[in-house]
């Protein structure tokens, strides 16, 4: 039975506690957050205000890492000194250079595994889109256009103000909202050559991070990539990825992936497994990730996502707000080296 830990009680922390109770093989006897109001997961679990005096009383082989931003490094490496397993929400962390920080912490600490939460890449659609773009039959990849236009009233901010600020969220629409998106686009279209982006508030919240973003992304194999995202929607659409080939076009949006055929006509491939609530945008691939973790903790293998698989999304926000500060392309390999 593995012993897990969940720090960070926020509105993310209930899809990890949903997936642990879940697991027959995991035991979670422990949590941990700063507001005491949170202390209603259950009877016979632990409850601290810090976690490093859980992780000195505990003995867990594996902690949840679901607090804000700023913490999630510290909070990580001070898991992976004690030897425990993390299992750690996106971000990476607040900009590359701290992604670049937790690979090597990763690197150097090869004994404890780090998985980071980019469960979108487990989604049945994203996954068959990927084994189409891998397989190469529709001929060269042209083009790949990612969307999220979703909504977040001021109160958003105002309820939680780290959200707002550059130095505990480290950005704003393309950090909290849009990082999956930017994830898959960097894995369907390969290695990035350069990034042109620009970024804007619309909304007169007060805050300090980006509500809204553009970039032009160009993929090393010739294909360009079109980034949009914002928080200044009307409500939360569909996300939207698609892919255009020499002899196809493939899209997922509303979570069913369709290809368009030789009349003109969507016909439809894959649909994804739903999560039932109001927050049906976080996809129901948190358990699938979760799970695979687990398996990966107690048969000693290394197939989830490593922070090296999530440094690439990091330093392309930075990318796209270097772009926009000094107006030029940027290239994306002066982030990771």
């Amino acid at each position: 039975m593995i012993r897990t830990a969940v720090i960070g009680l926020g509105d993310i922390s209930r899809i990890h506690i949903s997936a642990i109770q879940e697991n027959p093989n995991v035991e979670m006897v422990a949590v941990c957050d700063i507001d005491h109001t949170l202390n209603d997961v259950g009877p016979g679990i632990n409850f601290y205000t810090d976690y490093h005096e859980l992780l000195e009383r505990e003995a867990v082989d594996c902690v949840h890492i679901c607090l804000p931003h700023h913490l999630h490094f510290p909070a990580t490496k001070a898991c992976v000194e004690k030897g425990v397993h993390v299992f750690q929400e996106k971000p990476l962390g607040l900009n590359t250079d701290e992604g670049l920080a937790l690979v090597k912490l990763e690197e150097e600490n090869k004994n404890v595994q780090i998985c980071i939460c980019l469960q979108n890449r487990y989604n049945e659609s994203f996954e068959k889109l990927l084994e189409i773009v891998k397989n190469e039959r529709y001929g060269k990849m042209l083009g790949i256009k990612g969307l999220v236009t979703w909504f977040r009233p001021k109160a958003y901010y105002d309820v939680k103000p780290w959200r707002g600020q550059m130095e505990y969220a480290g950005g704003g629409v393309m950090i909290n909202q849009a990082l999956h998106t930017l994830d898959l686009m960097q894995l369907l279209g390969g290695e990035i050559e350069t990034i042109r982006g620009s970024i804007d508030n619309l909304l007169d919240y007060g805050i300090e991070v980006e509500d809204t973003a553009t970039a032009n992304i160009k993929f090393k194999n010739g294909a360009t990539g079109l980034f949009f995202a914002t928080n200044a929607n009307s409500e939360n659409s569909s996300v939207e990825l698609q892919v255009v080939f020499e002899e196809g076009k493939f899209t997922i949006k509303d979570s069913i992936l369709t290809r368009l055929d030789e009349s003109g006509k969507k016909v439809e491939m894959i649909e994804d497994t739903k999560m039932p609530g109001t927050k049906f945008y976080y996809g129901a691939s948190h358990t699938k990730l979760i799970n695979q973790f687990y398996s990966s903790v107690e048969n000693k293998t290394q197939e989830y996502v490593h922070a090296k698989d999530a440094l690439t999304s990091i330093a392309m926000i930075d990318a796209i707000r270097k772009s926009s500060e000094e107006k030029k392309e940027i290239k994306l390999e002066v982030f990771t080296k």
